[in-house]
């Protein structure tokens, strides 16, 4: 089983890649979203019967529970296959790249529920205009006296799916078609999982695309750590003194 690991990275632009997404979290802090919050989870509210998914077992038992199940036996099998890197000498070449995956998808998870407890954020089902009895205050603002905060920012559920961002990382400068695809999985799962709580009430959508960049420059953070290799200028090629043409006298 060999990974050989590749002699440079293929290009990246870090830029861009920090850049987008500290700008968007940026708009997030500043144009404050709740108005489009609002509009998305009154599309998915009826005042009769609440949230349309708020009772539906295909949400809350497949995509909710098996699906996030399936997420974490991925994390097994990384956390698996870097133990047997360890041991195995022809997987040594694995170590890296699991050690990444495995620390960027935990990262990736982790920080959810100690910012849950510290920004008491409540669920959209919990608000008066959802048939709720707590009061709205924005991400910044001190919250209304209550018997209950909330845990509800950033997403959790949602952070099961982008978490998968490190399987694009991972595979990009070894596998490009797969780490395409890995990408359109972390993708499809994170949105997928976040319209189904939406769907229930449980997040607005800027708690989840909160979770998406977190959980982006995590995976983005520790590649650029763990697994990227630069290219090396071309008079800086191994084992050649930079001066290695230059007379003395």
């Amino acid at each position: 089983m060999r990974c050989e690991p590749p002699t440079k990275s293929r290009p990246f632009n870090f830029y861009v890649g920090v850049g987008l997404p500290l700008a968007l979290m940026l708009w997030l802090l500043l144009a404050d979203p709740s108005a489009l919050d609002f509009a998305i989870a009154h599309w998915a509210y009826a005042p009769q019967s609440g949230f349309i998914g708020r009772s539906s077992r295909l949400l809350e038992d497949v995509l909710h529970d098996r699906a996030k199940q399936a997420v974490i036996v991925i994390g097994v099998l990384a956390i698996a296959g870097l133990v047997l890197s360890l041991l195995i000498k022809p997987w040594r070449h694995w170590r890296r790249p699991l050690g990444y995956l495995v620390l960027a998808m935990a990262l990736s998870t982790s920080y959810v529920n100690p910012l849950k407890t510290l920004t008491g954020v409540h669920c959209p089902w919990s608000l008066s205009e959802f048939g709720g009895k707590e009061t709205y205050t924005p991400l910044l603002s001190a919250r209304a006296p209550t018997d209950k905060p909330g845990r509800c920012w950033p997403g959790g559920h949602a952070s099961a799916g982008f978490s998968l961002f490190a399987l694009f990382f991972v595979l990009r400068d070894r596998r490009p078609r797969l780490a395409r695809a890995a990408l359109y999985l972390a993708l499809t799962l994170g949105i997928t999982f976040s319209v189904g709580r939406m769907l229930q009430g449980a997040h607005f959508f800027s708690h989840n695309l909160w979770t998406a960049l977190f959980d982006w420059m995590i995976s983005l953070g520790c590649y650029r750590l763990l697994l990227h290799r630069p290219a090396l200028a071309p008079d800086a090629s191994p084992g050649v003194p930079a001066d290695a043409g230059t007379a003395t006298g």
